[in-house]
């Protein structure tokens, strides 16, 4: 980690580059491995009160950012459900899940979780479950990962737009089924075959994504893997991942990294800070925010 509280020579803007994150004052210019804060030094201590906190967590994705830096996109989202998956047996993650308050079994819901409506060669792809902020759960991914390939599988769609139903785009998994799976080898079986990073991935050139409200880890994932992202002025993006023992597992270590660096991506996740539309913009996790 790097504290800058002053101008940074050009030696040090490269060694901030090989550092995993460093924090500097508002500077113009600043690259994307620099985070900027009021206070690099207060920021730099709360980072490592957090990371203390599951430091294996926190390891294991710093490892991983490094790891995957340079390895094409397919290759990297397959080391992460890896190390995802390995997350899920280690005791941090276990503490977390005892501490959560039992949970009442979701109540099923009628219809469709994922809407799809074309216009010609415009598909768009709808999260619908407003009632649960449209909660990344088993179902709804695999709805999802089903609208996909009719994206993958027609050449004549020449764009897709996703985006999702009421005040939130995503507010990420479905927590009542967090804990659910015991074996960590199946968990990545099925994440690296069912989950949709992998056609999101493929569909990145043809693919707009809309994004309002809070969007929480996998929303934030999902979302940056568009060619281009739109944002409402109440968007926000929060990673808990790391705090819960665990980190990004819906691709975000490759599509996050790629928008706005791995150095910002961890301060994000060590940090769990919530960043709003105007400041996602600026780091180019989003392309354009309306309004």
């Amino acid at each position: 980690m790097g504290v800058a509280t002053r101008p940074l020579s050009p030696q040090a803007n490269m060694l901030a580059e090989v550092l995993d994150v460093t924090y500097v004052r508002k500077a113009e210019g600043a690259s994307r491995a620099m985070v900027e804060v009021p206070d690099p030094r207060g920021a730099l201590d709360r980072l490592a009160e957090q990371a203390t906190r599951t430091p294996v967590a926190a390891l294991t994705l710093t490892q991983l950012l490094r790891a995957t830096e340079d390895l094409v996109g397919q290759s990297a989202l397959m080391v992460e459900s890896f190390a995802y998956s390995m997350l899920l047996a280690g005791s941090e993650y276990k503490a977390w899940l005892g501490s959560q308050a039992r949970r009442r079994p979701s109540v099923p819901t009628d219809g469709p979780l994922v809407q799809v409506d074309r216009a010609g060669g415009r598909l768009e792809v709808m999260l619908n479950h407003a009632r649960r902020r449209n909660a990344y759960s088993a179902r709804l991914r695999d709805e999802l990962h089903d609208a996909l390939r009719v994206a993958l599988l027609d050449p004549s769609i020449e764009s897709l737009v996703l985006c999702g139903a009421g005040p939130s785009f995503s507010a990420g998994g479905d927590l009542d089924e967090f804990g659910t799976i015991h074996d960590p080898a199946v968990a990545h079986i099925i994440r690296s075959t069912a989950g949709v990073a992998t056609s999101l991935e493929t569909l990145r050139p043809r693919l707009e994504v809309r994004v309002q409200g809070p969007s929480v880890g996998a929303g934030v994932e999902m979302a940056a893997f568009g060619g281009r992202v739109v944002a409402r002025p109440d968007a926000t993006f929060r990673l808990p991942e790391v705090l819960m023992g665990l980190l990004p597992g819906a691709g975000g270590t490759v599509s996050i990294a790629r928008r706005i660096g791995r150095w910002r991506l961890l301060h994000l996740c060590l940090s769990g800070e919530q960043i709003d539309a105007r400041r996602a913009l600026d780091w180019g996790l989003v392309d354009e925010v309306e309004g």
